[in-house]
């Protein structure tokens, strides 16, 4: 091994532990877009339970809240995502849809 590989060495591990950690959170803020977008739409369309469909998609350990306002539901889902050397970050997905109505 060269002087300079193990130089260079440690700041290419650096910079792939980077870019996983990224990708890790690009991945669940995509899941919370989905999920906050089926729970918007499960609402809107009147199911049951709305948040077990967004834990469906998100996956366990997502914090997710359904409201409603104007004829509108509204859907937001978040999640802690942990990054190396103990960081975390939290991710959120947000969703809208229109209420539709019931049968009459």
């Amino acid at each position: 091994m060269t002087a300079e590989t193990a130089v260079v060495l440690p700041a290419v591990v650096l910079v792939l532990v980077a870019v996983l950690s990224a990708g890790s959170a690009g991945v669940a803020q995509l899941r919370c877009s989905d999920a906050a977008r089926v729970a918007a739409r499960a609402a809107a369309i009147g199911e049951v339970d709305p948040v077990a469909a967004a834990l469906a998609v998100a996956g366990v350990g997502a914090d997710v809240s359904v409201s409603s306002a104007d004829g509108w539901v509204h859907v937001v889902v978040s999640r802690e995502v942990a990054l190396p050397f103990g960081a975390e970050v939290t991710v959120v997905g947000r969703a809208a849809a229109l209420d539709e109505p019931g049968d009459p």
